[in-house]
């Protein structure tokens, strides 16, 4: 009887070691701005995450509350100062609270094509790419300047003055929290100053990838 119980225990323990499955997510993104008729690049490089925005972004798109995704693009001309020599300074991120922000917004633009605000869903909108087998999706964000936006930019591509409010430095994505006042920055990139004049378009394509990253073990 006693080997019988012994016996009974040994097996419970071994149908007990079942996987322990845990998995990371790993989130990062990439901005290209380039003139379309042209060609010519801008600006070509990767972006900062703002983690605790983005955690949230994502469990409240995965519990369907309709907050979370990728609402609009920012621009603003507060990233980086540039000295009489051309030497450029360019400042750190914002990727931390809950008040994160671009260091001075100047203009913004709505990039969801579900959204009745977008008036060129076309030319402005979310996409999303995946390759069956792969453990990552991207989000494909499109954003054009068109000639006449925005209102009040200067006739050329000319500028002097570095600090123009349509010389932009820094840009980011900004998801939906309830309202257009709520909005939560998720990512931010600073650059080199980029004007934006009547006289060009200037087209952003922002990927942000998406993986997993999985690790099976048995206790």
């Amino acid at each position: 009887m006693q080997d019988d119980q012994v016996k009974t225990v040994k097996i419970l323990k071994k149908e007990d070691k079942k996987p322990d499955e845990t998995g990371t997510i790993q989130v990062e993104g990439h901005i290209k701005i380039f003139d379309p008729d042209t060609k010519e690049v801008f600006v070509e490089k990767r972006n900062a995450i703002h983690y605790e925005h983005m955690s949230e972004a994502l469990v409240q798109s995965f519990a369907n509350k309709n907050l979370g995704y990728i609402y609009s693009m920012s621009f603003g001309n507060g990233g980086s100062t540039v000295d009489p020599t051309g030497i450029i300074t360019y400042l750190p991120t914002n990727t931390t609270g809950q008040n994160a922000a671009l260091y001075n917004e100047t203009y913004s633009k709505v990039v969801d094509d579900n959204s009745t605000t977008n008036t060129d869903i076309s030319r402005n909108n979310l996409t999303v790419s995946h390759v069956v087998g792969n453990v990552y999706t991207d989000v494909l964000v499109n954003c054009l300047l068109d000639f006449g936006e925005p209102a009040g930019q200067q006739a050329f591509d000319n500028s002097t003055n570095l600090d123009g409010k349509f010389v932009f430095d820094e840009l980011g994505l900004k998801s939906w929290n309830g309202s257009v006042s709520d909005l939560k920055l998720i990512t931010h990139v600073i650059f080199h100053p980029v004007q934006k004049s009547l006289n060009r378009q200037i087209q952003i394509e922002y990927t942000i990838r998406i993986q997993t990253l999985t690790n099976l073990s048995s206790t």
